[in-house]
């Protein structure tokens, strides 16, 4: 096993998916923490709402319907939320946010159960993506090759906008001080607004892609939230670096973890974040805010 490059290559790939299904989910979260300073624990239950409108919508329309559509659907529920909710809780103070968000995961759980019920739903792979393609002698699902590119396709399109962009440049500067930015004139309250819209389309896209790997159920928000929140904490707060490094360590140790010390893999991840949090609280790269 340990010269077996298609193993090598098989369990890099499946890292390199988890990683980038963790990104789309944990990029949303971050910006929100770091420019709005708010502490969002329902961003899991988006993810989850993501996944099931995919699956109504691919039911209708077919997976590419449901791919497109479902982020802005949840974009639709993140108005909703930050309109209704979200907005006034702002100022709360971290204990509060964490106290509403908790409960709103239990509230949109149980929405999800009314509408849905409490049985599996799943997406078919549509046509053009179910096969397999070759990689150093390994053949590899083509869908998972799928999620890996539109991964980083979108944080090229991220890193782009934040590092080349004017609003990019006003986010930054939200995230840096955003008391000194509503002083230069930029109007902040309306870039948290957007920037919370965003972050719920990107958990909605990561619901929707993931819909055709696991099971659709009411509580894979919560599965997924903590391993989402290990990222954040590990990359730093309000960076697009801090969340595209830490979703790659999660998945590169969470994988490699899995195969080669079994016994120690639950507890592997754990003692990296305990690690990181000693040598440096603020994670790997945090924004400079």
């Amino acid at each position: 096993m340990a010269h077996d490059l298609g193993f090598w290559t098989l369990q890099a790939l499946n890292a390199l998916q988890l990683s980038m299904l963790l990104f789309l989910l944990s990029i949303g979260l971050t910006v929100i923490f770091g420019l709005m300073h708010f502490v969002n624990l329902a961003h899991g239950s988006l993810y989850a709402l993501g996944a099931y409108f995919a699956a109504s919508l691919a039911a209708v329309g077919g997976y590419w319907m449901g791919l497109f559509l479902a982020p802005v659907a949840v974009a639709g529920v993140g108005i909703l939320l930050y309109s209704g909710l979200i907005k006034r809780m702002r100022k709360s103070g971290p204990m509060a946010q964490v106290l509403v968000t908790f409960g709103l995961i239990f509230v949109l759980l149980d929405l999800t159960r009314i509408f849905w019920g409490d049985l599996a739903l799943a997406i078919e792979v549509p046509a053009l993506l179910d096969g397999r393609l070759a990689f150093l002698g390994v053949e590899y699902p083509t869908y998972r090759v799928f999620i890996i590119a539109l991964g980083l396709a979108i944080f090229g399109a991220l890193a782009f906008v934040l590092g080349r962009t004017q609003i990019g440049a006003m986010i930054r500067a939200g995230v840096d001080n955003d008391a000194m930015a509503a002083c230069l004139g930029i109007n902040v309250e309306r870039l948290f607004f957007i920037v919370f819209c965003v972050g719920c389309a990107l958990a909605g896209l990561a619901g929707a892609v993931a819909a055709p790997l696991l099971s659709v159920t009411p509580d894979m928000g919560l599965q997924i939230l903590i391993p989402t929140l290990i990222v954040i904490v590990i990359g730093g707060l309000g960076s697009l670096k801090g969340a595209i490094a830490g979703s790659l360590i999660y998945g590169f140790v969470q994988t490699f973890g899995a195969v080669l010390a079994p016994q120690l893999a639950s507890v592997l991840i754990y003692a990296l974040l305990a690690a990181v949090l000693v040598i440096k609280p603020v994670g790997l790269f945090p924004a400079k805010g």
